[in-house]
């Protein structure tokens, strides 16, 4: 009895686990995806106005490779809202399906692989937000770099450094755009309001990642607490039924003796 209501109590907790991660995750994805598509639109302001890359009309440049980063954003934004819900709708059945096994409910083997299946879904997204996380760090990188050049302008006054977009691979060899740090370009740039807001977007598109990234964790946990409790139960569920089919041996022993000993008395 006391294992029973320790197993209970210990069950009554998961909901909130799944509560609290499926929360998170849509506070990250929200965050990643809001901030990532206004930064990557700025990031296109900044490249049209100051560095004047042209958009090509049939060619894979880096307004094309923009507007694909930002479906990709709209099919996380969708993708996950979707994962969420089926995390969290998993865990409260799960629990309630531990819940009532000492009712009518038998944990079936469909429910156990439903719930690897999950655990494994849910750490091959952990590997795919980490590396989100990774390549949102290169912008936050660039533009921190960018945003330090503009604050220290006096600093940097006499230096003659250039912004060369060759160098990140935006443009082709052959195309010069650049902005150097004596020029007019540069200065309009920083006293602009595109690049400190773009920079700022781009660091909360970072922190929204990363609370994805801890949201799965979460998850992963409550999965795996999950898939633990389940096995128990299913080992508990045969032990219940070994014992009732024992009990009805033994009933049926000793009502089969008291008859004989009743015909045998007559």
């Amino acid at each position: 009895l006391g294992c029973k209501e320790c197993c209970e109590r210990c069950v009554g907790s998961l909901p909130w686990a799944s509560l609290i991660a499926t929360i998170l995750l849509y506070m990250g994805v929200a965050l990643f995806c809001g901030c990532g598509h206004e930064a990557l639109s700025g990031t296109v302001t900044i490249l049209q106005n100051y560095f004047e890359v042209i958009r090509a009309p049939e060619a894979i440049d880096v307004f094309t490779i923009i507007d694909i980063l930002k479906y990709i954003i709209y099919g996380l934004a969708a993708g996950f809202f979707v994962f969420g819900v089926l995390l969290l709708v998993e865990g409260f059945f799960t629990t309630g399906a531990i819940r009532d096994l000492y009712g009518e409910f038998k944990i079936t083997a469909c429910g156990r692989c439903l719930t690897a299946f999950l655990m494994f879904l849910a750490y091959l997204f952990f590997l795919v937000w980490l590396g989100v996380t990774a390549f949102t760090s290169l912008p936050v990188f660039m533009y921190f770099n960018v945003w330090s050049m503009c604050q220290n302008t006096s600093v940097v006054e006499g230096a003659n450094l250039c912004l060369d977009l060759r160098q990140f691979g935006a443009v082709t060899i052959s195309e010069d755009r650049k902005v150097c740090t004596g020029s007019d370009k540069f200065f309009k740039m920083c006293e602009s309001n595109e690049l400190d807001l773009t920079f700022h977007l781009f660091v909360c598109a970072l922190a929204g990642a990363g609370a994805a990234v801890i949201a799965m964790v979460h998850f992963l946990m409550a999965l795996a607490a999950n898939w633990g409790y389940l096995k128990d139960a299913s080992r508990m569920q045969k032990y219940e039924d070994i014992k009732s089919k024992e009990e009805q041996e033994l009933h049926d022993i000793h009502s089969t003796r008291s008859k004989e000993r009743l015909n045998a008395y007559t």
